[in-house]
């Protein structure tokens, strides 16, 4: 029978399974020394000098059978089962038409963009000519924002769902295995459209429908009861029920929402720039190290300060990565990050941001619910503006922004379409600015050399999440005042990241096949 350990190791023996079985015979001595070793769970413990490596392991013997890590999930043939519309493929609508399957229900999922492979043309316009493609972007496209920014795996989320089975399904279909036993999974921008191909194509196989190219432009309203959408101006499509999952970009989804005086709401958000670090300097805070060493990945970091009972931190930190263009219209600069698998770039960027309430734009209250919305596009404009109206991002040395003094030079930068000198305080709102700048500076004290002189700021991130909450009923996931409505992910303010999305999607789904199989 099989046993199950936990064991403090050195990140060089957490990589060999002799190592480890020696370890596990100091505990238990009927272990020999040609069982086999299954890593269950990994960890990174930086907190003193020495890194260690945190690892739950499973050993089995000679001759037992290692069972299978997962069952896959099986999806049945829903050609002719009743439909309902998912509007979004992203994380959450992919997940929730898996799940619509899953339950016997036949998804037919609208994507505004393209395919994942059609999508990187699009990308490379943004990053070589700075074209913004308003339906084909970072954030818009087959896997939604998701598939091109990261493929982070992280939540906090596990009261919501199973957060394994949704790793499983990823895994199912094309994720490596290690995303199970990470603490930190990241399955990596390079790896991920293959995953969400095929997503689609099993979607398809069971008879559901995927539609790219077709844009929700209007709402088929009967008496407080939504009966399908309009895409593309002409296209009706009708079904069961509706899942709203456009994700926290969809500005025309909101407006045209507020528009037809359907009840949405203001939400609390964040806002703020781009930190990007020479990996190195962030290997050599965080590893009390002069070099990394090959058995750790490049380290990330996690940071939080309160300036005045506002909260300043860090946000979707990308060891390894690049900061990318995520602008979703002309006339505006959206910066993210992302890294490969392999995390091997030479730089390090987070989001650090200032959480944006309602009393903080009092002069954006005339847009009621959109005004959260119209702020933040107002700061994209001005960063536009402030990069000579192109995709050339405004930038400072961090050290320089804090002593409020425009950067005479400038670092090389991830950031592809490039990155000019500015003042940051004169581009961003004063109480974002200032949070800011206090914020740095305790971070420097937290994390000694995290003030590196080629650390720099990049402006703005601006879409942590959505600035619009669309509200539902938290039984039915049901919108409260719209019979087959069903806000869902990041865009309706009720998740944040892939795996919270994933989660929020299936459960919507799981809810709508529960009432409409039972009617």
């Amino acid at each position: 029978m099989s046993k199950i350990f936990q064991l403090v190791v050195l990140p060089e023996h957490a990589a060999d399974s002799a190592k480890i079985i020696s370890y596990v015979r100091h505990q238990d001595g009927s272990i020999k020394k040609d069982d086999t070793v299954v890593i269950l769970k990994k960890s990174i413990d930086a907190r003193q000098k020495q890194v260690k490596m945190n690892l739950k392991v499973e050993i089995f013997g000679k001759d037992e059978k290692i069972p299978e890590r997962f069952v896959p999930k099986v999806y049945k043939n829903v050609a002719d089962a009743q439909t309902v519309i998912v509007v979004g493929a992203g994380p959450a609508g992919l997940f929730a038409a898996l799940r619509l399957i899953q339950e016997g229900l036949k998804p037919i999922v609208i994507e505004r963009g393209l395919d994942v492979q059609a999508r990187r043309r699009d990308l490379a316009a943004l990053n070589r000519k700075h074209i913004v493609n308003p339906e084909s972007n970072y954030c818009f496209g087959e896997g939604g924002a998701g598939t091109y920014s990261d493929g982070k795996l992280y939540t906090r989320s596990t009261k919501r769902g199973d957060v394994e089975s949704i790793l499983e399904t990823l895994v199912q279909f094309g994720a490596h295995e290690n995303i199970l036993t990470e603490a930190h999974p990241h399955i990596g921008t390079n790896k991920l459209p293959q995953i969400i191909a095929a997503i689609r194509n099993e979607i398809i196989a069971c008879g559901g429908e995927v539609k790219f190219q077709h844009k929700v432009t209007d709402l088929i309203l009967e008496n407080n009861s939504l009966k399908g959408v309009i895409c593309n101006e002409d296209v009706r499509i009708t079904a069961e029920a509706v899942i709203l999952a456009t994700g926290h970009s969809a500005r025309d989804i909101f407006k045209l929402l507020h528009d037809k005086k359907i009840l949405i709401e203001f939400k609390p958000f964040a806002l703020g720039v781009r930190a990007e670090h020479p990996q190195e300097v962030i290997d050599t805070i965080q590893y009390h190290c002069d070099a990394r060493g090959e058995f750790l990945p490049p380290a990330s970091y996690s940071l939080v300060h309160q300036v005045n009972d506002r909260g300043v931190y860090s946000f979707c930190m990308c060891p390894g990565g690049i900061i990318a263009p995520c602008a979703t219209s002309p006339g505006e600069i959206v910066t993210n990050g992302w890294s490969p698998s392999k995390r091997n770039n030479p730089w390090a960027n987070s989001g650090i941001v200032v959480s944006v309430n309602w009393d903080d734009i009092p002069e954006f209250h005339k847009f009621g619910p959109l005004a959260g919305l119209e702020f933040q596009k107002s700061v994209e404009q001005k960063c536009w503006e402030a990069g000579g109206k192109s995709q050339t991002a405004p930038a400072q040395r961090i050290s320089d922004f804090i002593i409020k003094k425009k950067s005479t030079s400038l670092p090389t930068c991830s950031y592809h379409p490039g990155i000019v000198s500015v003042n940051m305080h004169e581009v961003l709102p004063p109480f974002i600015s200032k949070t800011l700048q206090e914020g740095f500076v305790a971070f420097g004290k937290k994390m000694k050399g995290y003030l590196h002189p080629d650390a720099i700021i990049v402006g703005p991130e601006s879409r942590t999440s959505s600035p619009v909450r669309i509200p539902r009923n938290q039984d039915t996931m049901m919108h409260p005042e719209i019979e087959g409505l069903y806000p869902c992910g990041e865009g309706a303010g009720f998740a944040g990241g892939i795996v919270s999305a994933a989660i929020d999607g299936e459960k919507t789904a799981k809810l709508i096949a529960d009432k409409i199989l039972a009617s």
